[in-house]
């Protein structure tokens, strides 16, 4: 047996295994638990809804705007772009010139984007 076969035997995968049992059980154990012990008292306060103490009032069912949905969208998507910096600038020295140059087409096309939405009119109001 070589020194590679030694090290991947399913031996050393026990403890993940036992991690995920332990773990799956404490999920499992702790909904049955509660499921048993819990109080089972079913009121109409307790089935209603509840919506930060304000009485519920209308269908919640109400079209709105999309726009709310477009800046949500916009901003998690440039804010995840904006992440892929962070290990850039966390290593820039030992990326030279190709990644000072790869950081630029990135930013240019972030910009791209950016420019795209403002053309769309996408972050305006009615």
């Amino acid at each position: 047996m070589t020194q590679a076969e030694a090290v991947n035997t399913s031996a050393n995968y026990l403890p993940i295994l036992f991690q995920l049992i332990v773990a799956g059980g404490f999920g499992v154990g702790t909904i049955i638990i509660t499921h048993l012990i819990g109080p089972k008292v079913k009121t109409e306060n307790k089935l209603g809804s509840f919506e930060s103490g304000i009485e519920v009032i209308g269908n919640a069912r109400q079209p709105f705007s999309i726009k709310y949905f477009m800046v949500a969208i916009l901003f998690v998507l440039f804010d995840i772009e904006v992440i892929f910096m962070y290990p850039w600038a966390v290593n820039f020295r030992q990326f030279g010139l190709s990644g000072l140059l790869e950081m630029f087409i990135f930013m240019a096309l972030l910009l791209l984007g950016f420019i795209y939405v403002i053309k769309k009119r996408a972050l305006e109001w009615d």
